[in-house]
């Protein structure tokens, strides 16, 4: 018999209470940890790495109180999201990691707050009023909108003579996808021919930016399945606001679309007041917000997002910027390993030529290998000193940096490592996505990195109507709240209750049984991710605890 069912049926008898009175309480109590390790949570199993449907991810977040769309009672805002009870646990959990790793365990990095609305000249200065747009095209028939770089177009091709048919027009998303809405286009378009079952050659797809005009007239929207898409034009992604009581043109200001700018323009703040010598970093996390012409693929890309981004200025010379810029990408993704991505999924995107930004000396992204396929996770840029140039000469402020073992000025150059914190903690929940067969019984678990689990351990008294075990696992849940975020539960069986806290993630489950209160035997503690329990004193749960969450011991 299972422990689970097993105590449900003992809870369900009138000789339950005259048991544990009696001097049998601790057989019993034995006899339960038995069958525990013994039946419900064997030490084999086979545990099966697998990258979950959206559809799965979205419904688990919502499910788990992980993000909800926003405005959900009022039919949604596209593009906008709120996160829920173990979702804010986890998002402020990989900020505090990455500010750890990155500003208080360094010497060379300190912190700042900037305000999301600066004086507009800001943008004006860094190009954004003039240049950060998205290509948007429109269909004229269903007023749908969409990103031209997000659509592609590939010619439908006659294998029998190389005739070209026709085109078929796809949204991005992983190839498997974009492959088989291509077919079902190209299916419709040789009925509609009246040449059905005609073999064709493999889609060859490209940007519709790179469509001519002549190839625009032919290309189908996606939408209405005619050529019914305007020409690309472009669209500023800022979003624009007022400030201050009047309405004209000289009160509008704009929502930041990025937090760097705000490090550029207080770079001689940092360094008056800092004491910091170049090469030092100046870290910013905080919210940002892009009109985004069609969000999509749920948090990946959404109007309003928090980044975490390092400017890190180093001196001037080609000869010098690439030691740091490899040093920053061997950071970073050690950096995203330690808090639990698959190192699998991860892959590296090189941009070169007409990749680059016009002003930048060299940029490698980490890539993520999500459910729509393979995307940008962060990006390490060499900016050299296009921005600091920007402002200077935008304020009429020098911005200089004094070298006192050259005695030379320079504006510095700059190396910067940004990540979204929205688009990361994607990553980190497909990367815990986990299933495997435990006891006969298939599992589905989220596998947290301790560090970031949003609950830390649940503490579990064996029975909750025993007075005695309630008190010993109230007063150890009390002290482990003052440190980490616990969880309280003493409802139901105690297998189920395990799989209740596997299912949210929680790394450690810490049971109070009768031994603890007994024989001084102390707890056990479960592992989320072996199902294997230790037996731990009372006294040393924080220390384990704190071994396994933050790498140390006390």
């Amino acid at each position: 018999m299972k422990f689970s069912r097993m105590i449900l049926l003992l809870l369900g008898g009138s000789r339950v209470a005259s048991a544990f009175q009696s001097n049998s309480r601790r057989v019993v109590g034995e006899r339960a940890l038995r069958q525990l390790s013994a039946t419900v949570e064997p030490s084999t199993k086979e545990e099966t790495a697998t990258i979950p449907d959206m559809d799965e991810i979205v419904s688990l977040c919502k499910r788990r109180g992980i993000i909800f769309p926003s405005s959900e009672i009022y039919n949604g805002f596209a593009g906008f999201f709120d996160y829920g009870p173990l979702g804010a646990e986890l998002k402020k959990n990989i900020k505090d990691a990455w500010w750890q790793a990155f500003v208080t365990q360094r010497e060379d990095v300190v912190g700042l707050d900037s305000s999301i609305i600066h004086n507009p000249t800001t943008w004006k200065s860094s190009g954004h009023l003039d240049g950060f747009s998205d290509p948007m095209v429109d269909c004229k028939e269903t007023k749908l909108r969409y990103r031209a770089d997000q659509l592609f177009y590939s010619p439908v091709v006659l294998k029998e003579n190389g005739d070209k048919v026709g085109y078929v027009c796809v949204q991005e998303g992983n190839d498997e996808d974009m492959v088989k809405e291509a077919k079902k286009q190209a299916k419709a378009l040789l009925k509609e021919k009246d040449m059905k079952g005609a073999d064709i050659e493999a889609f060859s797809f490209k940007e519709l930016v790179e469509a001519t005009e002549e190839e625009m007239a032919s290309i189908p929207s996606p939408a209405s399945g005619k050529p019914t898409l305007t020409m690309p034009r472009d669209f500023n992604l800022m979003f624009q606001t007022r400030v201050g009581a009047a309405v004209d043109s000289d009160n509008i200001a704009y929502l930041r679309p990025e937090t760097a700018q705000g490090i550029f323009i207080n770079f001689k703040n940092v360094l008056g007041t800092s004491r910091q010598k170049v090469p030092f970093g100046i870290a910013q996390i905080g919210k940002a917000f892009r009109n985004e012409i069609t969000p999509r693929n749920f948090i990946f890309r959404s109007r309003e997002f928090e980044q975490m981004e390092v400017e890190y200025f180093i001196e001037p010379g080609d000869d010098v910027w690439p030691e740091y810029h490899q040093k920053w990408i061997n950071d970073s993704k050690d950096f995203l390993l330690s808090i639990g991505l698959r190192e699998d999924l991860m892959g590296w995107d090189i941009h070169e030529g007409d990749g680059l930004a016009h002003y930048a000396k060299a940029c490698t992204d980490i890539t993520f290998r999500f459910p729509f396929g393979e995307q940008e996770l962060m990006g390490i840029a060499a900016r050299g000193n296009y921005d600091l140039t920007q402002h200077s000469e935008g304020s009429g402020k020098s911005l200089e940096y004094f070298d006192e073992q050259s005695k030379e000025k320079y504006l510095p150059h700059v190396i910067e490592p940004s990540l979204g914190v929205d688009r990361l903690m994607l990553a980190v929940i497909c990367s815990a996505y986990a299933e495997d067969e435990v006891g006969g019984e298939k599992r589905n678990f989220l596998k947290f990195h301790p560090k970031v689990a949003p609950i830390k351990a649940v503490v579990l008294p064996l029975l909750k109507n025993k007075e005695a075990l309630v008190g010993v696992a109230r007063e150890l849940f009390e002290r482990l709240q003052k440190r980490y975020n616990v969880m309280w539960d003493a409802a139901g069986a105690i297998g189920r209750r395990y799989r209740r806290a596997d299912e949210v993630g929680v790394p450690f489950c810490i049971t109070v049984d009768f031994e603890t209160i007994e024989d001084d035997a102390g707890v056990t503690i479960r592992d989320r991710d072996t199902t294997e329990q230790v037996r731990v004193p009372l006294d040393e749960v924080i220390p384990y605890l704190s071994k396994h969450i933050d790498g140390f011991e006390e």
